[in-house]
Protein backbone atom coordinates (compact mmCIF):
# COMPACT_ATOMS: atom_id res chain seq x y z
CA UNK A 1 0.00 0.00 0.00
CA UNK A 2 1.22 3.41 -0.20
CA UNK A 3 0.66 7.72 -1.58
CA UNK A 4 2.61 7.61 -4.50
CA UNK A 5 0.30 4.87 -7.10
CA UNK A 6 0.84 1.37 -5.80
CA UNK A 7 -1.56 1.24 -3.32
CA UNK A 8 -5.34 -1.21 -3.32
CA UNK A 9 -6.85 1.58 -5.00
CA UNK A 10 -4.72 3.38 -7.08
CA UNK A 11 -6.32 5.22 -10.03
CA UNK A 12 -9.45 5.62 -7.77
CA UNK A 13 -11.58 8.40 -6.81
CA UNK A 14 -13.91 7.94 -4.05
CA UNK A 15 -16.79 10.21 -2.40
CA UNK A 16 -17.48 9.67 0.93
CA UNK A 17 -20.33 11.15 2.80
CA UNK A 18 -20.06 11.86 6.34
CA UNK A 19 -16.51 12.12 6.51
CA UNK A 20 -15.51 14.72 8.91
CA UNK A 21 -15.50 12.21 11.88
CA UNK A 22 -16.15 8.41 13.25
CA UNK A 23 -16.14 5.52 10.70
CA UNK A 24 -16.34 8.44 7.60
CA UNK A 25 -13.13 9.90 7.99
CA UNK A 26 -11.35 6.64 9.19
CA UNK A 27 -12.60 5.39 5.61
CA UNK A 28 -11.33 8.66 3.88
CA UNK A 29 -8.20 8.49 5.55
CA UNK A 30 -8.26 4.52 4.64
CA UNK A 31 -8.83 5.24 1.24
CA UNK A 32 -6.13 7.55 0.93
CA UNK A 33 -3.10 5.67 2.43
CA UNK A 34 -4.35 3.08 -0.57
CA UNK A 35 -3.90 5.60 -3.43
CA UNK A 36 -7.49 6.70 -4.04
CA UNK A 37 -8.49 10.60 -4.52
CA UNK A 38 -10.96 11.24 -1.67
CA UNK A 39 -13.80 13.98 -1.56
CA UNK A 40 -15.13 13.92 1.69
CA UNK A 41 -18.39 15.79 2.43
CA UNK A 42 -20.55 16.71 5.64
CA UNK A 43 -22.85 18.70 7.74
CA UNK A 44 -19.35 20.97 8.89
CA UNK A 45 -16.55 22.31 7.05
CA UNK A 46 -14.15 22.21 10.26
CA UNK A 47 -13.72 18.38 11.10
CA UNK A 48 -13.84 17.72 7.20
CA UNK A 49 -11.40 20.13 6.70
CA UNK A 50 -9.27 19.02 9.25
CA UNK A 51 -9.60 15.05 7.46
CA UNK A 52 -8.36 16.70 4.42
CA UNK A 53 -5.77 18.22 5.75
CA UNK A 54 -4.27 15.27 7.45
CA UNK A 55 -4.73 13.20 4.22
CA UNK A 56 -2.62 15.91 2.15
CA UNK A 57 0.05 16.16 5.21
CA UNK A 58 0.73 12.43 4.80
CA UNK A 59 1.18 12.81 1.02
CA UNK A 60 -2.43 11.48 0.00
CA UNK A 61 -5.16 14.00 -2.36
CA UNK A 62 -8.56 15.27 -0.66
CA UNK A 63 -10.87 18.02 -1.50
CA UNK A 64 -13.44 18.76 0.72
CA UNK A 65 -17.56 20.65 0.65
CA UNK A 66 -19.47 20.90 3.42
CA UNK A 67 -23.04 20.21 2.60
CA UNK A 68 -26.10 17.49 3.82
CA UNK A 69 -27.13 14.78 1.68
CA UNK A 70 -30.91 16.22 2.14
CA UNK A 71 -30.09 18.88 -0.04
CA UNK A 72 -30.01 17.60 -3.80
CA UNK A 73 -27.90 21.05 -4.63
CA UNK A 74 -25.64 20.01 -2.42
CA UNK A 75 -24.92 16.77 -3.88
CA UNK A 76 -25.12 17.52 -7.16
CA UNK A 77 -22.18 20.07 -6.59
CA UNK A 78 -20.20 17.35 -4.83
CA UNK A 79 -20.57 15.16 -7.87
CA UNK A 80 -19.01 18.40 -9.78
CA UNK A 81 -16.25 18.72 -7.44
CA UNK A 82 -15.37 15.43 -7.83
CA UNK A 83 -15.26 15.89 -11.52
CA UNK A 84 -13.27 19.00 -11.41
CA UNK A 85 -10.86 17.95 -9.03
CA UNK A 86 -9.84 14.35 -9.77
CA UNK A 87 -11.69 13.86 -13.11
CA UNK A 88 -14.83 11.77 -11.93
CA UNK A 89 -15.69 9.21 -9.64
CA UNK A 90 -15.41 5.68 -9.18
CA UNK A 91 -16.07 4.65 -5.46
CA UNK A 92 -18.86 6.11 -3.51
CA UNK A 93 -19.23 5.58 0.15
CA UNK A 94 -22.81 6.31 1.61
CA UNK A 95 -21.98 6.47 5.25
CA UNK A 96 -23.97 9.99 6.47
CA UNK A 97 -26.57 8.82 8.88
CA UNK A 98 -28.62 9.66 12.14
CA UNK A 99 -29.12 7.98 15.48
CA UNK A 100 -32.25 7.80 17.21
CA UNK A 101 -31.62 5.00 20.08
CA UNK A 102 -33.60 4.25 23.23
CA UNK A 103 -36.76 6.33 21.63
CA UNK A 104 -39.95 3.77 21.73
CA UNK A 105 -42.11 3.95 18.72
CA UNK A 106 -44.66 5.31 20.39
CA UNK A 107 -42.58 8.37 21.55
CA UNK A 108 -41.18 8.81 18.09
CA UNK A 109 -42.30 11.92 16.39
CA UNK A 110 -43.45 12.67 12.49
CA UNK A 111 -40.40 15.40 12.64
CA UNK A 112 -37.83 12.60 13.91
CA UNK A 113 -39.01 10.03 11.69
CA UNK A 114 -38.66 12.07 8.74
CA UNK A 115 -35.25 12.91 9.77
CA UNK A 116 -34.21 9.85 9.78
CA UNK A 117 -35.73 8.92 6.60
CA UNK A 118 -34.54 11.86 4.64
CA UNK A 119 -30.61 11.26 5.95
CA UNK A 120 -30.54 7.38 6.21
CA UNK A 121 -32.52 6.52 3.30
CA UNK A 122 -33.31 9.23 0.60
CA UNK A 123 -29.51 10.03 1.66
CA UNK A 124 -28.45 7.22 0.07
CA UNK A 125 -30.92 7.66 -2.41
CA UNK A 126 -29.80 10.69 -4.04
CA UNK A 127 -26.10 10.48 -4.04
CA UNK A 128 -26.16 6.95 -5.64
CA UNK A 129 -28.29 8.70 -8.03
CA UNK A 130 -26.47 11.39 -8.91
CA UNK A 131 -22.81 9.33 -8.95
CA UNK A 132 -24.23 6.35 -11.30
CA UNK A 133 -23.58 8.67 -14.51
CA UNK A 134 -19.73 9.56 -13.36
CA UNK A 135 -19.49 5.76 -12.18
CA UNK A 136 -21.06 4.54 -16.07
CA UNK A 137 -18.36 6.87 -17.42
CA UNK A 138 -15.50 4.57 -16.20
CA UNK A 139 -17.57 1.46 -16.86
CA UNK A 140 -18.14 0.34 -13.31
CA UNK A 141 -17.12 1.43 -10.02
CA UNK A 142 -18.31 0.59 -6.42
CA UNK A 143 -21.02 1.63 -3.81
CA UNK A 144 -20.55 0.96 -0.41
CA UNK A 145 -23.24 2.06 1.95
CA UNK A 146 -22.52 1.86 5.40
CA UNK A 147 -25.57 -0.37 7.20
CA UNK A 148 -25.49 -1.30 10.42
CA UNK A 149 -26.24 -4.41 12.61
CA UNK A 150 -29.77 -2.74 13.39
CA UNK A 151 -31.04 -3.38 10.07
CA UNK A 152 -30.43 -7.29 10.34
CA UNK A 153 -31.60 -7.41 14.29
CA UNK A 154 -33.99 -5.77 16.32
CA UNK A 155 -32.10 -2.61 18.27
CA UNK A 156 -33.86 -2.13 21.37
CA UNK A 157 -35.93 1.37 21.74
CA UNK A 158 -34.25 1.63 17.75
CA UNK A 159 -37.25 0.41 15.37
CA UNK A 160 -37.59 3.73 13.41
CA UNK A 161 -33.22 3.65 13.14
CA UNK A 162 -33.55 -0.01 12.30
CA UNK A 163 -36.43 0.52 9.65
CA UNK A 164 -33.84 3.13 7.91
CA UNK A 165 -30.85 0.65 7.94
CA UNK A 166 -33.31 -2.75 6.65
CA UNK A 167 -33.92 -0.20 4.07
CA UNK A 168 -30.69 0.70 2.78
CA UNK A 169 -30.11 -3.43 2.46
CA UNK A 170 -32.71 -3.91 0.36
CA UNK A 171 -31.97 -0.76 -1.89
CA UNK A 172 -28.06 -2.14 -1.65
CA UNK A 173 -29.15 -5.70 -3.38
CA UNK A 174 -31.99 -4.26 -5.44
CA UNK A 175 -28.87 -1.88 -6.92
CA UNK A 176 -26.71 -4.89 -7.05
CA UNK A 177 -28.97 -6.78 -9.54
CA UNK A 178 -30.51 -3.42 -11.51
CA UNK A 179 -26.52 -2.89 -12.53
CA UNK A 180 -24.23 -5.57 -12.30
CA UNK A 181 -24.20 -5.77 -16.07
CA UNK A 182 -23.00 -2.32 -15.97
CA UNK A 183 -20.05 -2.55 -13.88
CA UNK A 184 -20.94 -0.92 -10.78
CA UNK A 185 -20.96 -2.89 -7.55
CA UNK A 186 -22.91 -2.25 -4.28
CA UNK A 187 -22.58 -3.61 -1.03
CA UNK A 188 -23.73 -3.03 2.76
CA UNK A 189 -21.64 -2.94 5.17
CA UNK A 190 -23.52 -3.32 8.76
CA UNK A 191 -21.46 -2.69 11.65
CA UNK A 192 -22.31 -3.19 15.37
CA UNK A 193 -21.25 -0.60 18.13
CA UNK A 194 -18.68 1.12 17.05
CA UNK A 195 -16.12 4.04 19.32
CA UNK A 196 -17.33 6.50 17.48
CA UNK A 197 -18.80 10.16 18.74
CA UNK A 198 -22.54 8.70 17.22
CA UNK A 199 -21.60 5.91 20.16
CA UNK A 200 -20.40 8.32 22.60
CA UNK A 201 -23.29 8.69 25.15
CA UNK A 202 -23.77 5.05 25.60
CA UNK A 203 -20.06 3.93 26.07
CA UNK A 204 -19.36 7.20 28.60
CA UNK A 205 -22.06 5.26 30.85
CA UNK A 206 -19.96 2.44 31.76
CA UNK A 207 -22.96 0.29 33.37
CA UNK A 208 -25.01 0.78 30.30
CA UNK A 209 -22.17 -0.16 27.48
CA UNK A 210 -21.49 -3.26 29.89
CA UNK A 211 -24.55 -4.61 29.21
CA UNK A 212 -24.60 -3.82 25.33
CA UNK A 213 -21.63 -5.50 24.75
CA UNK A 214 -22.39 -8.78 26.99
CA UNK A 215 -24.41 -9.07 23.80
CA UNK A 216 -20.75 -9.54 21.86
CA UNK A 217 -19.37 -12.58 21.55
CA UNK A 218 -15.62 -11.01 21.22
CA UNK A 219 -16.95 -8.59 24.61
CA UNK A 220 -15.62 -5.22 23.30
CA UNK A 221 -16.55 -2.04 20.86
CA UNK A 222 -15.70 -1.65 17.36
CA UNK A 223 -12.83 0.65 16.06
CA UNK A 224 -13.64 2.87 13.13
CA UNK A 225 -10.23 1.37 11.33
CA UNK A 226 -11.90 -2.08 11.60
CA UNK A 227 -14.72 -0.95 9.83
CA UNK A 228 -12.17 0.84 6.87
CA UNK A 229 -10.26 -2.29 6.53
CA UNK A 230 -14.17 -3.56 5.34
CA UNK A 231 -14.42 -0.81 2.97
CA UNK A 232 -10.99 -0.83 1.40
CA UNK A 233 -11.76 -3.98 0.36
CA UNK A 234 -15.24 -3.61 -0.93
CA UNK A 235 -14.13 -0.56 -3.02
CA UNK A 236 -10.93 -2.22 -4.55
CA UNK A 237 -10.62 -4.98 -7.00
CA UNK A 238 -10.01 -7.96 -4.91
CA UNK A 239 -13.98 -7.71 -4.64
CA UNK A 240 -14.53 -7.50 -8.45
CA UNK A 241 -16.99 -10.71 -7.57
CA UNK A 242 -18.65 -9.27 -5.04
CA UNK A 243 -22.12 -7.37 -5.16
CA UNK A 244 -25.09 -7.54 -3.34
CA UNK A 245 -23.27 -8.67 -0.32
CA UNK A 246 -24.42 -7.22 3.46
CA UNK A 247 -21.60 -7.83 5.57
CA UNK A 248 -21.98 -7.77 9.13
CA UNK A 249 -18.74 -6.70 11.17
CA UNK A 250 -20.20 -6.60 15.26
CA UNK A 251 -17.93 -8.75 17.23
CA UNK A 252 -20.48 -11.68 16.45
CA UNK A 253 -23.35 -9.93 17.87
CA UNK A 254 -25.56 -11.64 14.60
CA UNK A 255 -24.44 -14.79 15.03
CA UNK A 256 -26.16 -15.64 17.68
Amino acid sequence: MGLNGAGRLAGKVAWVTGGGEGIGAAIARAFAREGAAVLVTGRRQAPLARVVAGIERDGGKARCLAGSVTDERHVRAAVSTARAAFGGLSVVVNNAARGLFETPLYKTTDRAWRELLDVNVTGVFRVTRAAIPELLKRRGGSVVNISSSGGLVAVPGGAAYSATKGAVNALTRSLAVDYAKRGIRFNAVCPGLVDTPMAASLLNDRKRAAQVLASYPLGRVGKPDEIAALAVYLASDESSWVTGGVFSIDGGLTAR
